[in-house]
């Protein structure tokens, strides 16, 4: 949206069809959590925005690759050091496993410090004779089927804004202290991943990393700046709008507004509607945004929302992340690019295996299968580079920790093993040692594809 555009305001969504949101009883309550909020600090700085917007915009053309992963759905008493630290660390192995095979700096985005809300395919659930509201993400309900907790509570919008800054700050703070030091990898290790089968050919790439690091100070005669830090960023679907204006801020000597709740907003498949409340408040704001992109989204229609999107074509500006599913990719993905292609516009191309890849067992657990998840992935890179495109980041539902949620992957997971360690409520996550299995199998696929003449628009 051009900056001088009249017909946008941070409310203008309010005259939109607005769908996935809360029915909270009590306006009063509602107004008064919302206003409690708008009178916080930004949890994200507007310099931050902008620098992520140019990495975004250079991994749009190859010089870059994104990796973004984080929980499917992130609980307010999850919000510990030990849990915060393996997300981090998780996302710092798969990044550099990324960096020393793709040869290229990669752009971290955590799915995590905002991401408590969930849209729901129904917003009831009955279990026997009881029917009581869906749970919605910590940020509105709780999960408890109990008719209290089932309550939309605006209170928890306060609480999702606290726990955001606690989870931000103590990131942060790892990151300042060293903790993402190329020089000791070892802080990211996890115990339970020591004894993966590939626990082998992660060290051996950190012991490569090491002999270069070594080389590369002994000849410079000195510390290499840069090394000792990663940047990092925070993402989550804008899905409750309300939140999301509270947190929409013009800012001092720059045009426009930003969200400053993240710093990478996205619109997900069940809100990316071209004349939704979701699409009109997202067109507004100066943050990079993400486009969610299911298998029933009409190319004419993902036409649509990037002109109404991103009118100007202004680069970093939009990642659309594609979530197909291994059994249509190959079909979906080759009209989308080519009508991006028609508008002859700069996207920054991710895939998320995800989402289009769910299943449910014989005993009702949600899964997904790693080899339908890694098949999706390899299927997203070998169309883009048979049209000339560049598949320039990878969306993942990960944790640190050892769940067994997933099936497959090198410890080879089955159905039986669902039960040993299930603890998402909505959606299934890889662990740790299969995200590190999917980053390796990235290098491996990746090594032979090469990136048309401009990235996204070849």
């Amino acid at each position: 949206m051009s900056v001088a555009d009249s017909s946008w305001s941070v409310a203008s969504w309010q005259g939109k069809n607005a769908s996935q949101q809360p029915d909270y009883p009590d306006a009063d309550a509602l107004d008064a959590a919302l206003a409690t909020i708008a009178a916080q600090p930004p949890l994200v700085t507007s310099w931050e925005i902008e620098t992520l917007k140019t990495h975004l915009a250079e991994a749009a053309h190859g010089q870059r690759f994104l990796l973004q992963g984080g929980d499917c759905a992130e609980r307010f008493h999850e919000c510990t050091a030990d849990i915060i630290t393996a997300r981090l660390k998780v996302l710092l192995q798969m990044s550099l496993v990324l960096v020393y095979g793709l040869r290229k700096p990669i752009v971290r985005v955590g799915r995590f410090a905002g991401q408590y809300a969930k849209p729901r395919s129904s917003p009831t659930e009955t279990r026997g004779d009881v029917t009581l509201p869906s749970y919605r993400g910590d940020i509105i309900n709780d999960i408890a089927y109990t008719p209290e907790a089932r309550q939309p509570d605006p209170r928890r919008l306060v609480k999702a804004y606290g726990t955001s800054a606690l989870t931000l700050n103590f990131v942060r703070a790892l990151i300042d202290g060293g903790f993402a030091d190329l020089h000791h990898p070892e802080y990211w290790e996890l115990d339970f991943a020591r004894h993966s089968p590939l626990s082998s050919e992660y060290e051996a790439i950190v012991d490569r990393i090491h002999e270069a690091l070594r080389f590369a100070e002994t000849v410079a005669d000195g510390p290499i700046s840069g090394i000792r830090r990663a940047d990092f960023y925070t993402s989550h679907e804008a899905l409750h709008l309300h939140y999301e204006q509270a947190l929409t801020r013009h800012v001092p000597r720059r045009d426009g507004v930003y969200n400053l709740s993240t710093h990478f907003p996205w619109i997900g498949k069940r809100t990316a509607h071209l004349d939704g409340a979701h699409v009109e408040y997202m067109r507004g704001i100066r943050n990079p945004i993400g486009l969610k992109v299911g298998p029933t989204l009409p190319p004419s229609d993902l036409q649509a929302l990037i002109t109404r999107l991103n009118p100007d074509d202004e680069p970093g500006r939009l990642t659309l992340i594609t979530r197909l599913g291994v059994d249509q990719i190959e079909d979906r993905l080759p009209r989308l690019i080519e009508a991006v292609q028609a508008l002859g516009t700069t996207v920054l191309w991710c895939c998320d295996p995800m989402h289009g890849n769910t299943e449910v067992t014989e005993s009702g657990l949600k899964t997904r299968h790693f080899d339908n998840i890694l098949g999706e992935l390899e299927q997203a890179m070998a169309v883009h580079q048979a049209m000339g495109t560049y598949l320039g980041g990878v969306h993942f539902e990960l944790t640190g920790e050892d769940v067994t949620e997933c099936i497959g992957g090198a410890r080879g997971l089955t159905e039986h093993d669902l039960e040993r360690a299930y603890t998402s409520v909505v959606d299934p996550r890889l662990n740790a040692e299969q995200g590190l299995e999917m980053a390796l199998r990235i290098v491996r696929s990746h090594q032979h594809i090469q990136p048309g003449r401009n990235g996204s628009a070849a």
